[in-house]
């Protein structure tokens, strides 16, 4: 039995879900981007979308986001339907999306300020959320005056800031160096345990997403639909450094890698 057979089931999907798509599809035009689309999304933890280029996870992303409208199928949240964008669910995306002529502790509250948070209270919020993303000291800094990685860091602040329940992240870590790509994924697995909000991760990376996640789904490539389901339980509790050298996690990694290869062009 392969690593990915052993740990498929290994542990049951809770009964406490955050997200659900319900057999969704999308097309545009005569192209069939997903297909029968059905997921669920367990509160409190982090789900990596992985699968090939072009498989349809950012479509499936912003479908949940409300950015986009399905072409059928139905995406609840908390067990609402979701109609369009709501304070429910916050997106961090690949590019930053900052505000170039504000600073950082403007941008980290500006999802408050939208929302006619009183200024005090946003940013003694935001504060606290860029201590927590490690960038205490540069509340006054520009865009231009920060790295990709600490611009990427304020796009975090900003999502968590307005305290969504559900944080959907769009490849954020795609853009930085592999050193801070993997503090950025230390640091997610913190923010996950320590915060108790939903993650839905899009990843090209087999490596990040079975490093971080409580849940990968495998997305065939288009039509999309899911492939299977892996809960890679058996190392999660060990350090940040532990995880990357153990036995399970490389075999996982192998194994989806060997269930993907074929589909890479």
């Amino acid at each position: 039995m392969s690593q990915i057979e052993a740990f498929k089931h290994a542990q049951p999907v809770p009964d406490d879900i955050a997200v659900s798509t319900r057999n969704i599809c999308k097309t545009y035009g005569t192209v069939e981007a997903l297909k029968d689309m059905t997921l669920e999304f367990p509160r409190g933890q982090l789900t990596s979308l992985l699968g090939p280029s072009g498989c349809g996870k950012t479509t499936l992303l912003k479908i949940i986001a409300g950015l986009l409208p399905p072409t059928s199928g139905e995406v609840t949240v908390n067990g609402k339907p979701v109609t369009g964008p709501g304070p429910d669910r916050a997106f961090v995306f690949q590019d930053f999306a900052l505000l170039p002529w504000a600073t950082v502790l403007r941008n980290v509250a500006f999802g408050l300020e939208l929302r006619g948070v009183a200024r005090s209270e946003r940013e003694d919020i935001a504060a606290r959320y860029i201590r927590e993303v490690g960038l205490s000291g540069f509340e006054q800094a520009y865009p231009h005056e920060l790295s990709g990685g600490m611009r990427q860091r304020v796009g975090l602040a900003r999502a968590l800031s307005v305290d969504a329940q559900v944080l959907l992240m769009d490849e954020p870590f795609s853009a930085v160096d592999e050193q801070t790509r993997r503090k950025f994924q230390e640091d997610l697995l913190a923010l996950v345990q320590n915060e108790n909000k939903t993650f839905i991760f899009v990843t090209h990376s087999i490596e990040e997403a079975v490093y971080v996640s409580d849940q990968i789904a495998i997305l065939l490539p288009r039509p999309s639909r899911v492939s299977e389901i892996i809960r890679p339980t058996g190392f999660r509790q060990k350090s940040a450094d532990s995880i990357r050298r153990d036995p399970e996690y490389l075999d996982i990694v192998d194994d989806i890698w060997a269930s993907l290869r074929s589909y890479v062009e």
